[in-house]
């Protein structure tokens, strides 16, 4: 693996950067691999560099609802630094590709030693409650359209490609709403010019179309990331 891409570990210092990657290993995240599991003990941290990892809250202990997506701009396993070994939340690849690992221990280790990752992370765990304060609040009040605008925004600025795979069902999965919610927005968007979707793959014609479909929280969430993570 070449040079770390991960955003936040970008924003460290040389030094302290370099002492992290000296304890990283680079690791290929295969599609529908559960990274954590909520409840159980964090046994590694995931900064990715391509991959994509859908945060999925259970419900009566079964993973139904996604309420964050981590990609380069984020990391796995951020409730390590509060000293808390298990996560609520569900750790899923969306989209296979390439991240560091780090083990949970020598993690630990490493924010007791780096008094800059231990900055960085905190600030990343406040930009992450902002996220999912959005998510509730866009699950209880944005119809699917602009929630699945959204959802496909967020999903092209972790990918960094205009193509991608996925299926209705997913979405569907992902939004907690139901396929049929799903088959008319996407259509709604396909109309609109602003995507096309084909056998599984979906192609994103107008991105500023997009955008002014998707609801606000998708604006809000990349201002807080901007001002808290500089």
């Amino acid at each position: 693996m070449a040079a770390a891409e991960n955003q936040l570990i970008k924003l460290l210092p040389r030094k302290d950067r370099g002492h992290l990657l000296g304890i990283c290993e680079p690791v290929d995240l295969e599609l529908s691999a559960v990274v954590c599991r909520s409840g159980k003990p964090t046994r590694h941290v995931y900064f990715p560099i391509d991959a994509t990892i859908s945060l999925v809250t259970p419900i009566d202990g079964e993973p139904v609802l996604e309420v964050g997506m981590v990609g380069r701009e984020g990391m796995v396993g951020a409730q390590i630094v509060l000293g808390v070994m298990t996560t609520p939340l569900h750790a899923v690849v969306q989209g296979s590709g390439k991240a560091w690992r780090i083990a949970t221990p020598a993690f630990r280790g490493e924010l007791a030693r780096s008094s800059a990752l231990r900055s960085c992370m905190n600030r990343y765990l406040y930009v992450m409650m902002s996220q999912l304060a959005a998510s509730a609040a866009c699950l209880r009040f944005h119809l699917i359209g602009p929630r699945l605008a959204r959802w496909l925004l967020m999903t092209q600025d972790r990918v960094h490609a205009n193509t991608f795979h996925v299926t209705h069902e997913f979405l569907a999965y992902m939004l907690g709403v139901r396929r049929v919610g799903i088959t008319t927005a996407a259509g709604a968007l396909q109309r609109a010019g602003l995507v096309e979707y084909r056998r599984g793959e979906l192609v994103v014609l107008n991105r500023r179309g997009l955008e002014a479909a998707a609801c606000g929280c998708y604006a809000t969430d990349r201002k807080c990331y901007a001002e808290v993570l500089r």
